[in-house]
Order: C-alpha cells, then sequence, then structure tokens
C-alpha cells in the first residue's frame, strides 16, 4: 500500500510540474503539496487500513472542497 501512495505522488508531482509549466502557479503548488503529503504518508509504515481509512478521509475533504468552490466561488459564464 505504500507503493501505491508513491505512485499518488508521482502522478501529482507530474501534474504540478505540466501546470507550472503552463503558468498556473496556484494550481501547481497545490498539487506539489499533495505530492509531500503522499510521499510523506507512504513512509509512515501504517497497516493497509489505516491507509484506507487516510485516503477515505483526503477524497471526503477534496469533495468538499471542490463542491464549495464550485457552488460559491466560482462566476457561472465568466469564461
Amino acid at each position: 500500500m505504500p507503493k501505491m501512495y508513491r505512485v499518488m505522488a508521482f502522478w501529482t508531482a507530474a501534474f504540478a510540474v505540466m501546470a507550472l509549466a503552463g503558468g498556473l502557479v496556484p494550481m501547481a503548488l497545490i498539487f506539489f503539496a499533495n505530492t509531500v503529503f503522499f510521499v510523506a504518508v507512504s513512509f509512515l509504515n501504517l497497516s493497509e487500513r489505516m491507509y484506507i481509512y487516510i485516503f477515505g478521509a483526503y477524497l471526503t475533504l477534496f469533495f468538499i472542497l471542490f463542491t464549495y468552490w464550485s457552488a460559491f466561488m466560482m462566476d457561472p459564464g465568466s469564461s
């Protein structure tokens, strides 16, 4: 299970580098923070159940924040 967190860290780092190359600095910083989080958790050597709990909490937090952002912070039709 720790290896899967390292895989997620790899992909979030790849997205961060692409965002940085595209000039999306806030997005790049968020993905770099995700990379640091995934790498740090991968070296904790927890039980598989705890890794699943952490991932579930991560997904729950993401969905709540994404829903809040898309509902209250984005202006409809401002593209």
